[in-house]
């Protein structure tokens, strides 16, 4: 296994990487302890062999692997076992966000392709969208698709709001494709659009799945309630800005994109129930994780729907989330940072090294991992 190679769209995705985070000679501050000097994108870097990037789902949901991190301490399980692994009366936070077909493909007049990935739906015919094109996206540029059209009325930041002349949601159902990351290297295809959507999505929003959620089947949600695990469900509709790399070098000075997201008043009632108890949050995906640190304040939760732009990076204080499963993430990116903060960041790395070197399956369709909040 050459662990030094990066597959190509990584790398074009991420820029070139070092293999800081998974050395065991350079040391990060743990999660919860005073920062000993500032953080840096470098801090978060890894390389992982191409092979163990999965590009589709194993056959059945819950035949992935499942890594159990507590401090340093490692167990290779699989994630049927996590209904032995919560105790009765533990409540499972699932993020029940929907993915749209948000990827549209167009012209310009001049014939020219333009690649649109919608990320939210301002009204029927109108949406903000990222756009990729050969020479940017002004204000009256007109996109041509099979019998409709989109117009650029304006900037905001990094995206465009357009003008449709058919409805948006009927027009991605009939002819957009799932959203797929940029590391899964096929097109998308019809068990992609059965796969990369969890079982109990509901609210249509997301353009990227929660993908820890997507190892979770039917019967084993229903274990998991037979053994006395409350469920409660949070809404957070992840964003385009997902796919996007952090691109300063200094932490502190990247901006979260904003997402939607929706804690109802059953599971904040639900959520302090446990907190009262002394029972604990075991959060299912990083977005589960923000959505509900973000209506939590002094160590309660309130029913809230808004927007987020929480960053979590080490030193944060996590007031709710006790253990949370989530997949292997791209170096370099605000996922990892979280996890690292809720685990700590030298448990993580020695997580990391130990997931290439046992050939876990990395990122979206890869395998998952359960971790404990570092004390």
């Amino acid at each position: 296994m050459d662990a030094g190679r990066l597959t190509d769209p990584l790398r074009r995705h991420l820029g070139s990487t070092v293999a800081r985070f998974v050395s065991p000679t350079h040391r990060c501050p743990m999660a919860g302890q005073a920062m000993s000097r500032e953080l840096l994108l470098s801090d978060f870097d890894f390389e992982l062999p191409k092979e163990l990037i999965a590009q589709r789902p194993l056959a059945e949901r819950g035949a992935s692997r499942l890594l159990r991190l507590a401090g340093e301490r490692i167990q290779d399980l699989h994630f049927d076992d996590l209904a032995s692994l919560l105790e009765p009366g533990e409540l499972l936070l699932l993020n029940d966000t929907r993915v749209l077909k948000a990827r549209l493909y167009g012209n310009k007049k001049s014939g020219g392709r333009v690649e649109v990935l919608v990320e939210r739906l301002l009204d029927g015919r109108r949406a903000l969208a990222l756009l990729r094109t050969s020479h940017g996206a002004r204000a009256g540029l007109q996109i041509d698709f099979q019998q409709a059209r989109a117009q650029v009325s304006g900037r905001h930041g990094d995206m465009v709001e357009l003008v449709f002349d058919t409805d948006v949601a009927t027009l991605m159902e009939r002819q957009g494709q799932v959203p797929l990351p940029p590391y899964i290297e096929h097109v998308p295809d019809t068990e992609d659009e059965a796969r990369y959507q969890t079982v109990y999505a509901r609210h249509p929003g997301a353009v990227a799945a929660p993908t820890a959620g997507l190892h979770l089947s039917e019967a084993l949600i229903e274990r998991l309630r037979l053994r006395g695990i409350v469920v409660a469900f949070v809404t957070l509709h992840v964003g385009a800005g997902t796919f996007q790399p952090v691109r300063s070098e200094r932490v502190a000075e990247h901006v979260m994109h904003t997402e939607r997201f929706e804690v109802p008043p059953a599971t904040a009632q639900a959520v302090n129930a446990a907190l009262a108890a002394g029972r604990r949050v075991v959060a299912v995906g990083t977005t589960a994780l923000r959505a509900i640190e973000s209506a939590s304040r002094d160590g309660r939760v309130a029913a809230t729907r808004g927007e987020t732009r929480l960053f979590i990076v080490p030193g944060y204080r996590f007031q709710v989330v006790d253990r949370l499963i989530t997949n292997f993430h791209l170096p370099r990116s605000t996922l990892l940072m979280l996890v690292s903060a809720f685990a700590g960041v030298e448990a993580v790395r020695h997580a990391y090294r130990h997931a290439v070197a046992q050939g876990y399956r990395f990122f979206s369709y890869g395998d998952a991992m359960l971790a404990e909040r570092a004390k």
